[in-house]
């Protein structure tokens, strides 16, 4: 004997089972799309780094003719002129502060560094006259006016 005769024949609706049945499709090929597009996609963090360009030099001799400068002037300013603090960097001090000695690291005309003691020739007429911590004068003599002054590059 039936005593339930809904749960043995569905005669409500055939269109709940079908609209089920399209859900479930369509989430199932959404699924497979957002996969397909998420494992496809180049990854983020593997990006190629930009390429600054090569910075171009400008032509002294073009910007002078621009400017109005006669031909003989433009050869002149063509010459760079090398400044006596331009050929010095000073790299490292060992200042002595009670004695008022101690040594200086510097480079000459862009050659590897060498020590100097105060009181030593570093090039032609200059004479390494005092040290402080970051900081060397360098004179025609020992205990004559500084003529030029040298700083330790900044810190990073």
């Amino acid at each position: 004997m039936n005593h339930n005769p809904l749960m043995v024949t569905n005669t409500h609706s055939k269109w709940g089972v079908r609209l089920g049945t399209l859900a479930l499709w369509a989430l199932a090929g959404a699924s497979v799309v957002y996969w397909g597009l998420r494992l496809s996609a180049r990854p983020v963090g593997l990006t190629v780094p930009a390429v600054a360009p090569a910075p171009v030099a400008p032509d002294a001799q073009a910007m002078a003719r621009l400017l109005g400068v006669p031909a003989a002037d433009a050869a002149a300013a063509r010459a760079p002129v090398a400044s006596l603090a331009s050929r010095f960097a000073l790299i490292g001090v060992l200042a002595g502060r009670s004695s008022g000695g101690g040594a200086a690291l510097i480079a000459v005309d862009g050659k590897p560094a060498k020590p100097f003691r105060v009181g030593a020739a570093v090039d032609e007429g200059l004479v390494l006259q005092s040290l402080d911590p970051r900081q060397a004068r360098l004179g025609a003599r020992v205990d004559g006016p500084a003529t030029l002054t040298l700083d330790m590059p900044a810190k990073n």
